[in-house]
């Protein structure tokens, strides 16, 4: 197998390429728009990078935002330190790296396993996160509650074999477990894209980024019944009511659809809430339904631009 350097994924676009350092470590973001704008943070999710927003970096720029996919920690150009791969931590990289762009606040956009990131950054750093938005991501007080949360068999025999120690290494760099994940997971039907299922594998083979990726997986599964697990649960509970946009495929094989919206009690946690349902998407929504993804960020965050104008208003 020939290995990635990680400089090869600093691909060129209408977006300039950045390095800052935060919870210790130094990551690679991916910077859109002016600079003076409002921050939108996007959290990429497994097996992905910043590449995972191509399509909704411009977009977003053009619609008046700085827009910043970060690579998340063990991932592309970031860092890939041997541990700090649990939810907490990349949640503090999250804050982390609003502050170290300058900003108080961000806007917070995860997917997929970023959507977990996501949820935990508002929670646990509630002064850094403006409003947030979670796409294929249910509250993750949700899927612990709820067992008709469980993933759809093929997806769930593919997220049990990723808890193996080194067999799913080899298969993400030498065989076709990236494929497999944007098949089982992502729930279309037919081949996925070609072009993105390489992409995706060549960036996993950045050394260490392959094993730094599944350890997140590996973390999510694992902590359930450790102490870790419940305090980060515990911390989840505790979090400050915040804008949500839930945006979920209707074919979304890892997290099914059919009990993905916020419940009781999760749904005090997003006030303002509005959940989006996708007809045509899986799981891995910005890839497989980019421009809707796009269309529905630019208006919810206008929809959250105006309610904020509103409240200093009010409170003037």
């Amino acid at each position: 197998m020939t290995t990635v350097d990680s400089a090869a994924l600093l691909f060129d676009g209408p977006w300039q390429h950045r390095f800052v350092t935060a919870n210790g470590a130094r990551f690679h973001v991916t910077v859109a728009g002016d600079q003076d704008a409002p921050l939108v943070l996007l959290l990429h999710g497994v097996p992905q990078f910043w590449w995972a927003w191509r399509h909704q970096l411009p977009v977003l720029a053009a619609a008046g935002y700085r827009v910043a996919a970060m690579d998340l920690r063990g991932t592309g150009g970031s860092d890939k330190p041997p541990q700090g791969y649990d939810v907490p931590t990349l949640a503090a990289d999250a804050a982390g790296v609003i502050r170290s762009l300058g900003e108080s606040d961000a806007v917070v956009v995860g997917s997929g396993t970023g959507a977990d990131v996501a949820w935990a950054t508002a929670a646990a750093h509630p002064d850094v996160v403006r409003a947030l938005g979670v796409l294929a991501g249910p509250h993750p007080l949700d899927r612990v509650l709820e067992p008709r949360t469980a993933p759809h068999p093929a997806a769930a025999a593919l997220l049990a074999f990723t808890q193996l120690p080194s067999l799913p290494e080899r298969a993400v760099v030498e065989g076709d477990l990236v494929e497999r994940m944007f098949t089982q997971w992502g729930g279309m039907p037919g081949r996925p894209d070609v072009t993105a299922v390489d992409t995706y594998r060549r960036a996993l083979r950045v050394p260490f980024a392959a094993h730094s990726q599944l350890e997140q997986v590996r973390w999510l599964v694992r902590s359930t019944p450790r102490p870790d697990g419940r305090r980060y649960r515990a911390v989840l509970r505790d979090a400050r009511p915040v804008p949500v946009l839930q945006v979920h495929g209707a074919r979304d094989g890892l997290r099914p659809a059919s009990h993905a919206a916020l419940r009781t009690p999760t749904r005090a946690l997003a006030h303002p809430y509005r959940y989006e349902l996708l007809r045509g998407a899986g799981h891995f929504l910005t890839d497989q339904a980019p421009e809707q993804v796009g269309e529905l960020l630019v208006d919810w965050l206008a929809e959250v631009g105006s309610a904020r104008a509103r409240d200093r208003r009010v409170g003037a």
